[in-house]
C-alpha cells in the first residue's frame, strides 16, 4: 500500500510539475522527478525490492505518457535506478540538504546519461550532442535542486504508513 501512495503522489507531483514548469522561463530544463521516486523507492526497499520496482515502473510509464517521451523510457530507466539504488542502499545514507542535492543530482546525471544511450541506439536523439549535453546537465541541476523536496515528501508517505511510533518517527526523520 505505501508503494501505491508513492504512486500517488508522484502522479500529482508530476501533474503540477508539466502544467507549471513550461511557463518558467528555464522550461528545457524539467527536474527529472521520476528518477527521485524511483531512487527513493530502491533507497527505502528493504527486503523486498519487487514492489519498489514495479512502483518506479509505473510512475516512469505515467511520467511518459503525461510528458509526451518515448513510451517506456522513463520507466526503464526508474526501474534500473530503483535496482542501482537498492543495491547501494546498505553502504549509503541520504541525509541532510547538501547530500540530498549531490546524491540527486548526480542520480539524474547516471538516469540522463543511459537516456542519451538509449535514445542515440534507436536513433531518436533529436537535437545534436552538444545541446542534448547541456541540456542533460541543466536538468541534473534543477533535479539536484529539487531533490530534498521529494525525498521529504516520500517519507511523509512513509511515515503514514509506519506500523509503530519509532517506524514513524525514523521514516519522517530519514532514516529508512
Amino acid at each position: 500500500m505505501r508503494v501505491v501512495a508513492q504512486i500517488i503522489v508522484a502522479y500529482l507531483i508530476l501533474l503540477v510539475l508539466v502544467a507549471i514548469w513550461r511557463l518558467l522561463p528555464l522550461a528545457e530544463y524539467t527536474p527529472d522527478i521520476v528518477v527521485l521516486f524511483g531512487a527513493y523507492l530502491g533507497l527505502s526497499a528493504r527486503e523486498e525490492l519487487a514492489p519498489s520496482v514495479a512502483g518506479a515502473i509505473a510512475i516512469g510509464y505515467l511520467a511518459d505518457l503525461l510528458m509526451g517521451n518515448p513510451v517506456g523510457l522513463s520507466a526503464l530507466t526508474a526501474g534500473l535506478v530503483c535496482v542501482v539504488c537498492h543495491l547501494i542502499q546498505g553502504r549509503l545514507l541520504v541525509r541532510g540538504v547538501v547530500f540530498t542535492v549531490i546524491f540527486s543530482a548526480m542520480t539524474a546525471l547516471s538516469a540522463g546519461i543511459l537516456v542519451l544511450a538509449v535514445r542515440g541506439g534507436s536513433g531518436l536523439l533529436l537535437i545534436g550532442l552538444g545541446s542534448e549535453l547541456r541540456k542533460l546537465i541543466g536538468t541534473a541541476l534543477f533535479t539536484g535542486l529539487m531533490g530534498p523536496f521529494v525525498f521529504q515528501v516520500c517519507r511523509l508517505v512513509d511515515a503514514k504508513f509506519s506500523k509503530t511510533r519509532r517506524q514513524r518517527d525514523a521514516a519522517a526523520t530519514g532514516y529508512m
